[in-house]
C-alpha cells in the first residue's frame, strides 16, 4: 500500500505544520513516510503545499506527479490540485474558503465548513488541525488516535499547552464528517 497526499493553502493556515503533523502520525502507525514542502518566497498570504508519501514497504519516491488525497484550504489551492488528483481519488476542502463546485466526475469531493468550525472554537488557527480530523474520517488508513499523537510530538514540550485546543480541534474535524454521514 502506498498513498500519496498533497495539502495546501495560503501562507498561514498551517500548511507545513498540518503536512508534519500527518507525517509523524503515519510514523508512529509504523509506516514508512516521506514530507516534502513547498512554498513560495512571499510565506504568509502566497500558496504553500507539502506532500506526504505513506507506504507500508519503502517509499518509492518524494515527489510524485499525482495524488490519492488532496486536502485544500482555499480556493487558489483547490483549482490549482483539482487535476493532480488520481482517478478514483479525494480532494478534502474547506468549504468556508473554497466553492462546492465539482468540475471532475472521476473523484470522490468531501466539502466541510473547517474554517467556519474553527472560528466556532475560539480561532482560525486550528483551521489546519480541524483538516486532519476531517481527513481521518475519510481515510481508512490513519486513525484519530494516531493523529492525537502526531499532534502531541510535534507540538512538544514548548507548546504543551496548546494541546488541549488541537486535540479539541482534531476531534471536532472528525465528527464533523461522522455527522455529515458522506
Amino acid at each position: 500500500m502506498e498513498k500519496n497526499f498533497i495539502l495546501a493553502g495560503f501562507g498561514g493556515q498551517g500548511i507545513l505544520l498540518a503536512g508534519t503533523i500527518l507525517a509523524n502520525a503515519f510514523m508512529l502507525d509504523d509506516k514508512n513516510v516521506t514530507w516534502y514542502p513547498c512554498y513560495g518566497a512571499e510565506m504568509r498570504g502566497g500558496t504553500v503545499n507539502c506532500e506526504v508519501v505513506v507506504s507500508d514497504t519503502e517509499v518509492s519516491s518524494v515527489h510524485k506527479q499525482n495524488c490519492d488525497y488532496a486536502l485544500v484550504l482555499n480556493q487558489q489551492s483547490f483549482d490549482r490540485f483539482i487535476n493532480n488528483v488520481k482517478t478514483g481519488g479525494t480532494i478534502v476542502a474547506n468549504s468556508t474558503l473554497v466553492s462546492e463546485a465539482k468540475p471532475r466526475n472521476d473523484i470522490q469531493y468531501v466539502f466541510a465548513p473547517m474554517g467556519d468550525l474553527a472560528n466556532s472554537l475560539g480561532t482560525s488557527k486550528v483551521t489546519n488541525v480541524v483538516s486532519l480530523g476531517v481527513l481521518s474520517s475519510v481515510i481508512d488508513i490513519i486513525s484519530k488516535d494516531a493523529l492525537k499523537l502526531g499532534i502531541e510530538k510535534v507540538l512538544g514540550e514548548k507548546k504543551k499547552d496548546l494541546l488541549p485546543l488541537n486535540i479539541k480541534a482534531l476531534e471536532a474535524g472528525a465528527e464533523l464528517v461522522s455527522c455529515a454521514k458522506l
